[in-house]
């Protein structure tokens, strides 16, 4: 090993604090995953899947965005993505384990998906939707989603350590290459995936924009954790005068613009559904606009868009660790409220609207973001924590230090 490459080498120190994180959050997450399941014999099946799904779907989601910004950082380039690269990379590998998550919302898919029901099975509307909503063709979907997304993660992982050792371009070469294609597939199996899991929970109701809304969710998620984790490394050698102001700002910069898409996203199909007015599709906004989910939506708007919107536009929050991570938690925070009120709504009745939010769903997104942060902190821990082998990792480096 040269000595530019010790330099670069994650010391003894931070190694200890990554996995003093790992024990905190796998603490945490075990209490409270352990509270989730005593909800199951408190609240019965139905609600704990129902607080399962919203709090599950939020980190897997983590991951999903983490491979999916991994693989648009070969494409498009970029020092943001070098310095953040084992990061995604770390976030990415929660699959392995967050892929198995989905199997409780299969093997108990009659209590929570009426479409799966003897009743829903004799739907009129759902029996024309038979070639794609059947149980079997369901679990066939699971697996395929796994060994796309597995897939392109080993091998992702795999080239960019080879990258490291041999320094050859070749594995350059081959993850952008892979990448091209895997950003198509993640996308198709992704939108396809929450029509699964999410949209069907009203299953005469459909969105064309509903895959990117969640996806684009999902890369708000992965950029607001990335930002609290680079807040913590620049605590410590090497990153402490390796993360300039510049690296910072340019990662406030894509948070913004993912709340930006958010919101553009989400008024794109209020403005479609609106302007139909068909009966099908105004169901599911009449859940969400009475019985108490109209104030909710208004304080996702406010403290999902206005409010970090207004933040975000100022350099010096971008630029400050502290202020970037106290946005970015502020944000996770109001995205398991998002994801609570994509889920809980569709159980109630559409003529007479109650607000049915239950207390498992705080408890079920705190659980799994202890269980995805071990996770994480675990993968973190046991690598180089710079890709010294990127053909622009100097440059990315000097990025923000020419001035």
């Amino acid at each position: 090993m040269t000595t530019t490459e010790q330099s670069y080498t994650t010391p003894p120190q931070l190694t200890e604090s990554l996995k003093k994180y790992q024990n905190t959050s796998a603490f945490v997450g075990l209490v409270f995953l352990g509270l989730l399941v005593a909800g199951y014999f408190m609240a019965g099946e139905q609600q704990f899947l129902r607080s399962y799904l919203a709090g599950f779907f939020m980190w897997f989601g983590a991951g999903a965005g983490c491979l999916a910004l991994l693989m648009t950082q070969y494409l498009t380039g970029g020092a943001w993505g070098v310095m953040i690269r084992r990061l995604l990379e770390a976030g990415a590998k929660t699959l392995y384990v967050m892929w198995f998550g989905f199997l409780p919302l299969l093997l108990g898919a009659q209590q929570i998906y009426w479409w799966t029901t003897p009743a829903g099975l004799a739907d009129k509307r759902i029996h024309e939707k038979v070639l794609y909503l059947n149980v079997e063709f369901l679990w066939i979907r699971w697996v395929i989603y796994g060994v796309i997304w597995l897939g392109l993660t080993y091998l992702l992982n795999k080239w960019s350590a080879l990258e490291d050792e041999t320094k050859s371009t070749d594995y350059s070469k081959k993850l952008e290459s892979l990448s091209a294609p895997g950003v198509i597939a993640f996308f198709f199996t992704m939108t396809f995936a929450s029509v699964d899991y999410l949209m069907v929970l009203e299953p005469h109701w459909f969105s064309t924009i509903y895959g990117f809304l969640t996806i684009i969710g999902e890369g708000l998620t992965a950029f607001c954790l990335i930002n609290i984790v680079m807040a913590l490394l620049a605590k410590h050698e090497p990153f402490n005068h390796l993360i300039t102001d510049k690296h910072r700002h340019d990662l406030g910069k894509l948070t913004l613009a993912f709340v930006m898409l958010w919101a553009y996203l989400n008024f794109s199909q209020l403005l479609i559904t609106w302007s139909a007015n068909l009966p099908d599709e105004v169901v599911w906004y009449i859940k969400r606009w009475n019985g108490g989910w109209g104030s909710v939506a208004t304080l996702l708007w406010v403290f999902q868009f206005f409010v970090p919107f207004g933040l975000l536009l100022s350099q010096t929050n971008k630029k400050s660790p502290a202020k970037i991570a106290g946005i970015s938690a502020f944000i996770l925070v109001v995205r398991a409220l998002d994801y609570c009120f994509l889920v809980e709504p569709n159980f109630t009745d559409a003529r007479n609207v109650q607000f049915n939010a239950h207390w498992l769903d705080i408890i079920a997104p705190i659980g799994f973001g202890g269980l995805w942060l071990a996770l994480f902190f675990r993968n973190l821990s046991q690598t180089r924590l710079l890709p010294i082998g990127a053909p622009d990792f100097q440059k990315a480096l000097n990025h923000g230090r020419d001035h």
